[in-house]
C-alpha cells in the first residue's frame, strides 16, 4: 500500500528531474527540505542523500546540453575548480561536527533567498540574453565558485541555484548555456562533497 510520503516523495522526485533537466538547478534545494520534512530524515542523512541523487540527476541531465554544445567551458574553469575547492573544504567542517544541524538547514534558506533576490532584481533582467556581455571579472566569478562550494560541502546542495545566477550575472551567459554549464558542475561538485 502506498502512503502519503511515497506519493509525495514521488511527485516531489518527478518535479525535481524536471526542474534540474530545464534550468541546471533546483534539485537540492528542493529535494532537501523534501528529504528532511517530507520523510523526517534527519539532515546528516539527507544531506548525503541528496546530494548523491542530485549528481544521478545531473549526470543523467547533462547529456543533451554537450550534444547541443551549451556548455560554456571557460567560465565552467573559472566557475567551477575554486567550487571544488570550497566543496572539500565545507564538507571537512561538517564532517568535523563544527556546523550544527540547523546551521546548516538556515544557510541553505538563506542561499536560496539570496539567490533567488539576485535573478529577479530588476537589473538582472534588463538586458535581453543576446546582448549580456561577459562583464563580470574572473576573479568575482571564481571567488563565487568557493561560495558555492562552501554552500554544497556545509548545506549538501549541488549548487545550481547559486551557480546559475553567477553565471548569467557575473559571466554574462544566456539562460540555456548557463543550464547545461550549470548542470555539469553541480554533478561534479556534489560528487566532491559527497
Amino acid at each position: 500500500m502506498i502512503t502519503s510520503i511515497t506519493v509525495l516523495l514521488l511527485a516531489g522526485d518527478a518535479s525535481i528531474g524536471f526542474l534540474l533537466a530545464v534550468l541546471g538547478a533546483g534539485g537540492s534545494i528542493l529535494l532537501l527540505p523534501l528529504l528532511v520534512s517530507g520523510a523526517a530524515l534527519p539532515t546528516k542523512v539527507a544531506v548525503p542523500l541528496s546530494l548523491l541523487v542530485v549528481t544521478l540527476l545531473a549526470l543523467g541531465n547533462v547529456g543533451p546540453y554537450i550534444r547541443r554544445r551549451q556548455v560554456a567551458v571557460r567560465p565552467a574553469l573559472v566557475l567551477g575548480l575554486p567550487a571544488l575547492a570550497g566543496s572539500w573544504i565545507g564538507g571537512s567542517v561538517v564532517k568535523a561536527g563544527l556546523i550544527p544541524e540547523q546551521a546548516q538547514l538556515g544557510i541553505l534558506a538563506a542561499a536560496a533567498l539570496l539567490a533567488s533576490w539576485l535573478l529577479l532584481r530588476p537589473s538582472a533582467q534588463a538586458q535581453p540574453s543576446g546582448d549580456r556581455r561577459s562583464a563580470g571579472s574572473p576573479m568575482a566569478l571564481a571567488g563565487q565558485g568557493v561560495l558555492v562550494g562552501l554552500l554544497t560541502g556545509i548545506a549538501g546542495v549541488g549548487g545550481g541555484f547559486a551557480i546559475v545566477p553567477a553565471l548569467v550575472l557575473l559571466a554574462g551567459l544566456p539562460m540555456q548555456l548557463a543550464s547545461g554549464t550549470s548542470l555539469m558542475l553541480v554533478s561534479l561538485n556534489s560528487l566532491v562533497a559527497f
